[in-house]
């Protein structure tokens, strides 16, 4: 379960990275090509938040995170980087 939670963590944390560096760097040069690439970029992207947070959950229990570390993971996904240091801080020793 753990495993599978930092590979969404990072998996997470990539999909965030190409759907921000879309919207920074080819929406400006190419609008067809952001179209295009905006649905599955954001719709993967969707997908992996949404799992990230139900398994931050799930983990919770297991390695007995308090409320404040609870929060501090769920807010690392909101963070363009975040995924990688929680992956690094909470979870290396998991």
């Amino acid at each position: 379960m753990i495993k599978f939670f930092k590979i969404i963590a990072i998996s997470e944390g990539f999909s965030y990275l190409i759907l921000l560096a879309n919207m920074l760097f080819i929406k400006p040069n190419n609008i067809i090509l952001y179209k295009i690439l905006l649905f599955p970029i954001g719709m993967s992207h969707g997908l992996l938040f949404i799992s990230y947070l139900f398994l931050t959950f799930m983990v919770k229990s297991k390695l007995n995170w308090a409320i404040k570390d609870l929060l501090i993971v769920i807010l690392g996904s909101l963070i363009p980087f975040g995924a990688f240091f929680i992956e690094k801080k909470y979870l290396k020793n998991a």
